[in-house]
Parts: structure tokens; sequence; C-alpha cells
């Protein structure tokens, strides 16, 4: 299900001279509300496309790598090395 959460935003100067422009009868947006939720989406999708660029950068690497530098790992190994934190 679902949640609805109801924010406060306060703007003001610019930052509302702005917003003000892009909502009503002269912007793009019938009001604030599906302005900031336009805004939010459009946030995610640079957050996943960013993430999703640094995964195929790792990829690349990866695959670029010679096979000489990888060596056969057990199940057991993995998940023996996905227990030990980062760094460590």
């Amino acid at each position: 299900m679902r949640r609805t959460t109801t924010m406060t935003v306060r703007v003001s100067g610019g930052l509302s001279d702005f917003v003000s422009a892009n909502v009503g009868d002269t912007g793009s947006y019938e009001n604030i509300s599906e302005y900031i939720r336009d805004l939010i989406r459009r946030d995610m999708e640079r957050s996943e496309r960013e993430a999703f660029e640094r995964l195929k950068a790792e990829l690349t690497r990866a695959f670029a790598a010679p096979d000489s530098s990888y060596h056969p790992l057990s199940a057991s190994d993995v998940i023996a090395r996905n227990r030990v934190p980062p760094g460590t």
C-alpha cells in the first residue's frame, strides 16, 4: 500500500519567484505539489542513472582485465569474503 506524506517546504526570494513562474497559468505545472513531485521523480531517475553508469564502468573494467587476473573461488570463499567488512 502506498503511503502519503505531507511535507512543508519554505522557499523565499529567487526560489519562490522561480517556483511561481513554473506553476499556474504561466507555468508548466498546475500546482506546486505537481511541480515538486516531478522534481523528485527526475532526481530519482538521475540517481538511478548515475548508479547504472557506475555499474557499467565497473563491469567494463572487469571484462577488460586479462584472464590471468582472475582466480577461481568457491561459494564458501565468496560468502566468507562478503562477511568481512571492507577495509579490514
